[in-house]
């Protein structure tokens, strides 16, 4: 079967198995957290209960190895840096979807579509409906496969640049507003938080230009190679 690919087809679906088993891993990871600080009820995390201190240090060095780990991934996989981006994200995607499929087969979580999650911790807690940042990591995981099996050549603009960055901001931000207003108040603010709304127009405005921006790269890319043949 493999013998029937291409070099490309090989590495992605071996980035794609990769992705899966660490997420995976992943969600193995915040059922022992979620049994042990909700062990009434692990299926609902707020009121927000509190980690210690020895456990928050341990796990924002998990997500920041996280990150690393990716990164190493896509570095071993590709060798120009648009590449390397796109088997970033690709894999990126694929963990942050395949997390919430292992939580869901595992222990029946999400209840809802828009149940509001822990996204992250760094620099401070991102809070949100999980599906908002599934949507990114879908928009992630298709852009940078259609990249890695692609024969085109495809290079980021001064302007396609700008617009993910801003993109990325606007939905970052969206991420970041529900506890920033806690930050005054230190750790005690968070002890029993409960989420109110979320920013869903910051959101679409920066999912919106990120979809942008990726799709006029994609164009560019089959563009220059349409001229070449």
């Amino acid at each position: 079967m493999f013998h029937c690919m291409s070099s490309a087809q090989r590495k992605t679906i071996w980035l794609f198995l990769f992705a899966i088993a660490m997420a995976q891993v992943e969600a193995a990871l915040v059922i022992h957290l979620r049994s042990l600080y909700y062990p009434d009820n692990p299926l609902s995390i707020f009121p927000l209960a509190l980690m210690s201190h020895r456990d928050l240090a341990i796990e924002l060095a998990r997500e920041l190895a996280t990150v690393l780990m990716i990164l190493t991934v896509a570095l071993l996989a590709e060798r120009s840096l648009m590449r390397i981006f796109a088997a970033f994200v690709f894999v990126f995607g694929l963990w942050d979807i395949f997390y919430y499929v292992w939580l869901k087969a595992m222990i029946g979580w999400p209840t809802s579509w828009f149940e509001w999650d822990v996204l992250f911790l760094i620099p401070w807690p991102w809070f949100g409906p999980w599906i908002a940042p599934v949507l990114i990591a879908l928009l992630f995981t298709l852009w940078g496969g259609w990249v890695l099996l692609s024969s085109a050549v495809y290079h980021f603009t001064r302007t396609t640049m700008t617009l993910f960055l801003l993109g990325t901001v606007l939905a970052l931000a969206s991420f970041l507003l529900p506890a920033a207003s806690l930050l005054p108040g230190g750790e005690e603010a968070f002890r029993g938080y409960e989420p109110a709304g979320f920013s869903w127009g910051l959101f679409l405005a920066g999912y919106i230009i990120m979809l942008s921006s990726l799709f006029s790269v994609t164009i560019g890319g089959r563009t220059r190679q349409r001229n070449h043949h």
